[in-house]
Order: structure tokens, then C-alpha cells, then sequence
């Protein structure tokens, strides 16, 4: 589903940040990525979503493809419509709108009202607690309830591939927990290809069928998550 062949990224034309890095996704799998803070995780998330041009960044070297295609100088929204979408790190709400305003905006590549109103459905039956806070301005939402809003979100635009960036940053056990069960339930039921990125690898690899150990800027161990528990 996903091919990360061999990449280098440049920061600012100078700065060398990863450094030959290639992982394979297979399609309806969870596939995660491990390592400390400056590893290079989430600029491999953003290398493969599109992002790192709106960051003076650029992948020099290697390419990416999805599903065969390479999608590696394509820009976000692009990427976005061919599949692909990306959960950043620290719960990005739109804190103004309410919960189910945040939900309409993931669905902006759809023009359709029943797509529409089918995607708020299922993001209600993924986090039924979303549902309960539709009319709530997000800014006011809990750390767990922004988490579930913008995966929700990210849904909206009916993926086949989610990258998710420390979704487990600064909440409770419990909420971690419920969110990550959502998450294998959405690759088993809905043969959703999900990428994670996590400092937590015990939490990680509890949920994960492959992982990879990133360390600067580079891979430095892969296997499947069994191996790597």
C-alpha cells in the first residue's frame, strides 16, 4: 500500500534531517514507528503526506509511493485526494467550531451531502462520545475528546492509508487505551492501513503488526512487532 524508498529530506536546502530511510506498509496492516524525540518519525510522516513543503523542507533523494503511485513533490491536498491522510502531533482542533463542524471540515473533498452525513455517522460510531459534544465548541473539549475529533476528522475524508503522529501525547491511560482500541478495530473491520508514530513502544507494539526503530535520521531495526515486543 505504502513504499518509502530510500529517502533523504533537506530542511532549508541545508539541513539534512533523514538520511536513506525506506519502509514498506502493507495494505490493511499497522505500521509503527519507534524512537526518541528527533528521530525523524514525524518528518517522515510529513515527507510522506505532502506537508514538508508549507516547512521550507523537500525530499532530495528516493521516492514514495502509494499503492504503486508516487506521490513523493505532490502537494498535500493531492495526497489527500488520492487516499492518504495525516494526524499531527498535539491535537489540532479547529477551537472555534463546534465537534461536528471540525467533522464537516475533514470531508472537504466531498461534495456529496450523503457521503457527507454517512462519514459524521460513522465517526459518531467510532467515538460515540463525539456525538454527545456535536454542538460543543472544540476549544472547550477535553485532551482525550480532541484526540477522538480529529481522527474523526481525518476519516471524514474516507482513507485508505491515516498516518497518526503521538496520539497517546499527554492523555490519561484510560483514554489512550480506548483510543488505540478504536484504532486496531478500524484496521480490522475497515481494512484501514495505519501508520504510527510513538514514543511508547510497549503501547505501540501492543496494537501493531510490523514496526520500525528510527535513530538519527535513520532506520536502525525492523521486524514484526512480536519480535520487536
Amino acid at each position: 500500500m505504502l513504499s518509502i524508498n530510500n529517502i533523504e529530506v533537506v530542511y532549508d536546502r541545508v539541513i539534512l534531517v533523514l538520511k536513506g530511510v525506506s519502509i514498506e506498509v502493507r495494505e490493511g496492516s499497522i505500521t509503527t514507528l519507534l524512537g526518541a524525540n528527533g528521530a525523524g518519525k514525524t518528518t517522515t510522516l510529513k515527507a510522506i503526506s505532502g506537508v514538508l513543503r508549507s516547512e521550507r523542507g523537500e525530499v532530495t533523494k528516493g521516492t514514495v509511493q502509494l499503492a504503486n503511485r508516487r506521490i513523493d513533490g505532490m502537494r498535500a491536498h493531492e495526497v489527500t485526494r488520492l487516499g492518504l491522510v495525516q494526524v499531527f502531533e498535539g491535537r489540532r482542533v479547529f477551537e472555534h467550531l463546534t465537534a461536528e463542524e471540525n467533522l464537516v471540515a475533514g470531508a472537504h473533498k466531498h461534495r456529496d451531502r450523503t457521503r457527507l452525513r454517512d462519514g459524521i455517522d460513522r465517526a459518531y460510531a467510532a467515538f460515540p462520545r463525539l456525538k454527545e459534544r456535536r454542538h460543543q465548541q472544540s476549544g472547550y473539549l477535553s485532551g482525550g475528546e480532541q484526540q477522538m475529533l480529529v481522527i474523526g476528522r481525518a476519516l471524514m475524508s474516507e482513507p485508505k492509508v491515516i498516518l497518526l503522529d503521538e496520539p497517546s501525547l499527554g492523555l490519561a491511560p484510560l483514554i489512550v487505551e480506548e483510543i488505540f482500541s478504536v484504532i486496531r478495530k478500524l484496521k480490522d473491520e475497515q481494512k484501514l492501513t495505519v501508520v504510527l508514530v510513538e514514543q511508547n513502544a510497549t503501547l505501540a507494539l501492543a496494537i501493531a503488526d510490523h514496526g520500525y526503530v528510527m535513530e538519527s535520521g535513520r532506520i536502525v531495526l525492523e521486524g514484526p512487532a512480536e519480535a520487536l515486543r
